[in-house]
């Protein structure tokens, strides 16, 4: 019985102890109002919180969580304080586009530690009350915060850990952060901050990473980051700071991520950084480097990445280099010679030699083999013995044997038909071709290609096979061609060989399809780079959302080339600047969605023998019969007087033969019966006019078309056009329309009169006058009619000029 009764008050004692704990575990209802002041200021609109175990049940600007990754914690502890009750210490409410403000009533929670709004949409500044926290950590990365960082944020000398990168803080920074002395991870990348490095700073003696990318700061690197010896990574991507890197950098032994890239200043060799055994990314990119590579960087142990790319840096690859766990090896862009050593031809490694003077690999050396495990870039890798080698290694004694004059390239996407009512071109795409860490790709057929470079930092995949992206939706504002692109960490090149000598437009399209346009972090992103063709800079710090007005807009930017070495080079680079971490890590580098490069004064052709790219000017039809593209080169040159605008202002006729389709004799003999007298409706400027009326009228129009490309076009189209093309090319310039109201034709806010004259010998602007008075027609049509006719008074005489400018094509059949 005794027993019993122990037993029993131990079970009562142990139900009271639970029910006081549950009744403790209750925070103040004072929190608990703060809480709800709190996520009022950052803008959700629901909240619904158990006092009692500190858990969030609903919060958010929307019912639906939102897209992405995303935390809300609201975390407690019962071991703050001297009371009965649970306090709160963190607030992590992280990837909701939130888009209030940060709230000052933040400072109601006493005991808080721990701040995240991370990856949110709020605006204003750090509140001046969050500095009577005894905070530990502050994170705001993604936001829009602005104006200068608050000097009262020296006053949170408890803080471990802020992160303010990505947002839009701008002055200098605060002498006072120089009192954080218990700090051990800064964030700053991604604003516009300015001046120098306050020399307080270097009381950051905890500091373990520090990173300050994409900002405008001034001044040369300073000495004082070498009392930060638990420095473990450093950060210096296009900071705005100069050069060169302190030599007493070696002391920093702890370091294991060192980045530093894009720098202005005097050359210097690589410093000394045989001390760093702990080492396992090295990034001195675009530092003005000089000198040869230290062959002790080859031994590391711990090294994984050595990317040295785009400095002035001579000398060999040692022959007997035995790097342990080294994966990616970036020299691109350097002046590095000798012979490519089998050591560093290792599985599992991505090698980019591109631009740089190593010796000639050919077909029988190991580097081009192509059953190794690797990813080997060694586009124009070589010193030449002709320019053409160094765009096609591993070839022997390669000759172009044609040549082309145009190109057009669906970046990161498939093949593409384009039509609209100027021209048709098939453009090819490339998504298929998986990587791009250290990536070669040629077309053999059609002798064009792309070179990339670079492994996307921090974004956690090593397999490195998707260097393609594409809108998961369609978008009303992008064709299919705008959908998709091809981006790269450091460097992306687009090369055609076998390119005629000579004048070329280059046209590039762009559209920012990884940020978006709405009101969420998503279209915080912001996404920079050079633009650099046969080698020159012809646009720095291209920003393509800033370019476009905003995310999902395309723009394009039109470039004239002078070809003389039969290589078109189009190659974009990472300036270091922008965001790296939106939508999400590794977002970032160059984006391009496609390239079209058309001579200015020959017909488009490809490259491959025997092969043309045919052309229809002026409606879009290509590949159509020869009275077709006859009619519509009427039409475009003869319906259009701005055209005669633009010969004057375009230097050398530039893009007259875009327009103009060149056949030979033997096809236009057939299609016109050996010039039969009998197919002949008119005399124009060019000569004699044939018809296809008879066709037209018999339905039979299909018969002049190639037989391989009938399933390629719609009849319906044929009909349109030609009636078009028959109306603009009638030998009376007074029943030519005018260019507006052939648009209007082709858009069909206008109806086209019927013109077969009963006689084909008949002049065919009493036809159109016959249709336009023969009765049943409804008023619309009349009236559409009238106004056409009471336009079509302008004479046009671009066929005679257009022979006098280019006395050359008397030679040919031009139509």
């Amino acid at each position: 019985m005794a027993g019993r009764m122990i037993f029993s008050f131990f079970i009562i004692g142990v139900c009271c102890c639970s029910l006081l704990g549950f009744a403790a575990s209750k925070i103040p209802q004072e929190e608990a109002d703060a809480l709800r002041e709190i996520t009022t200021a950052l803008g959700a609109q629901f909240w619904d919180f158990n006092e009692d175990t500190c858990e969030i049940r609903k919060f958010g600007v929307t019912l639906d969580p939102p897209k992405g990754a995303y935390t809300s914690t609201i975390n407690c502890s019962c071991n703050v304080g001297n009371d009965t009750f649970c306090h709160v210490i963190a607030v992590v409410l992280k990837g909701y586009s939130l888009p209030g403000i940060l709230p000052p009533q933040l400072a109601k929670l006493q005991y808080l530690q721990k701040v995240d709004f991370s990856l949110n949409f709020l605006t204003g500044t750090i509140p001046a009350e969050w500095a009577s926290l005894q905070l530990t950590y502050i994170a705001l990365l993604v936001n829009r915060l602005s104006g200068e960082l608050p000097k009262m944020l020296g006053n949170i000398t408890s803080l471990t850990y802020l992160c303010l990168e990505a947002n839009q803080f701008s002055g200098t920074i605060p002498p006072e952060l120089g009192n954080l002395t218990n700090l051990q991870i800064l964030m700053l990348s991604s604003n516009n901050l300015t001046g120098s490095l306050p020399i307080s700073l270097a009381g950051l003696t905890n500091l373990t990473d520090f990173r300050i990318n994409d900002n405008n700061f001034n001044g040369t690197i300073p000495t004082f980051i070498t009392n930060w010896k638990h420095l473990t990574r450093l950060e210096l991507h296009a900071s705005g700071l100069e050069g060169p890197i302190p030599t007493e950098i070696s002391t920093l032994s702890q370091m294991t991520i060192l980045r530093i890239s894009d720098i202005n200043g005097p050359g210097q060799t690589i410093p000394v950084l045989s001390n760093m055994t702990s080492l396992q990314l090295l990034v001195m990119r675009s530092c003005n480097l000089s000198g040869e590579i230290p062959s002790y960087l080859w031994t590391l142990d711990t090294l994984e990445m050595l990317d040295v790319s785009f400095n002035k840096l001579v000398g060999r690859i040692p022959p007997g280099v035995t790097f342990q766990r080294l994966r990616f090896i970036f020299l691109s862009g350097n002046l590095l010679s000798g012979p490519v050593p089998n050591s560093v031809l290792k599985d599992g490694v991505s090698l980019d030699l591109s631009y740089n003077n190593f010796t000639r690999q050919t077909s029988l050396q190991p580097a081009c083999q192509n059953d190794m495990n690797l990813n080997l870039n060694l586009f124009r890798s070589s010193s030449p013995m002709n320019d053409l080698s160094r765009v096609i290694p591993c070839l022997d004694d390669f000759h172009c044997h044609s040549y082309s004059n145009c190109l057009h390239v669906n970046c990161g996407g498939e093949d593409i038909k384009t039509v609209d009512y100027q021209s048709r071109f098939l453009y090819q795409g490339d998504g298929n071709v998986s990587g791009g860490t250290a990536k070669y790709y040629l077309n053999p057929d059609q002798y064009w290609g792309f070179s990339s470079t670079g492994d996307f930092m921090d974004d956690n995949d090593y397999q490195n096979l998707h260097y393609t992206v594409s809108l998961q939706s369609t978008n009303p504002n992008l064709t299919a061609l705008d959908s998709t692109a091809r981006t790269s960490p450091i460097s992306l090149s687009y090369f055609h060989y076998c390119l005629e000598n000579g004048n070329y437009t280059v046209t590039l399209h762009f559209a920012e399809i990884e940020f978006t346009n709405d009101r969420a972090y998503d279209s915080l992103g912001r996404r920079v780079f050079n633009i650099y063709i046969q080698d020159k800079l012809v646009y720095e710090n291209f920003d393509i959302e800033l370019v476009a007005g905003g995310a999902l807009r395309s723009v394009v930017d039109v470039f004239n080339v002078t070809v003389t070495d039969n290589i078109l080079d189009i190659r974009l680079y990472f300036v270091g600047k922008g965001t790296t971490r939106i939508p999400r890590r590794g977002v970032y580098g160059p984006l391009i969605s496609a390239i079209s490069v058309v001579s200015d004064t020959k017909v488009c052709s490809s490259s491959k023998k025997g092969s043309k790219v045919q052309i229809a000017v002026g409606v879009g039809v290509g590949a159509a019969a020869v009275f077709i593209l006859a009619a519509l080169l009427f039409l475009w040159w003869k319906c259009n007087p701005s055209r005669k605008a633009a010969l004057g202002k375009n230097s050398g006729m530039a893009s007259v033969d875009q327009q103009t389709a060149i056949f030979t004799l033997k096809q236009i003999k057939e299609v016109t019966n050996n010039f039969s007298p009998a197919n002949k409706i008119g005399e124009g400027g060019f000569g004699p006019v044939f018809k296809a009326c008879h066709k037209q009228k018999t339905g039979g129009l299909l018969e002049l078309m190639d037989e391989n490309l009938k399933d390629e076009v719609d009849p319906e189209e044929i009909d349109l056009f030609v009636k078009i093309a028959i109306l603009c090319t009638n030998v009376s310039p007074s029943v030519r329309p005018t260019m507006s109201e052939v648009v209007k034709m082709l858009e069909g806010e206008i109806p086209i009169p019927e013109v077969i004259p009963t006689n084909y010998t008949e002049d065919l602007r009493f036809t159109a006058v016959r249709d336009l008075l023969r009765p049943g027609r409804n008023q619309d049509y009349t009236g559409s009619q009238t106004r056409m006719l009471n336009s079509l008074g302008s004479s046009f005489a671009y066929s005679q000029q257009f022979i006098e400018i280019l006395p050359e094509l008397r030679q040919q059949v031009v139509l």
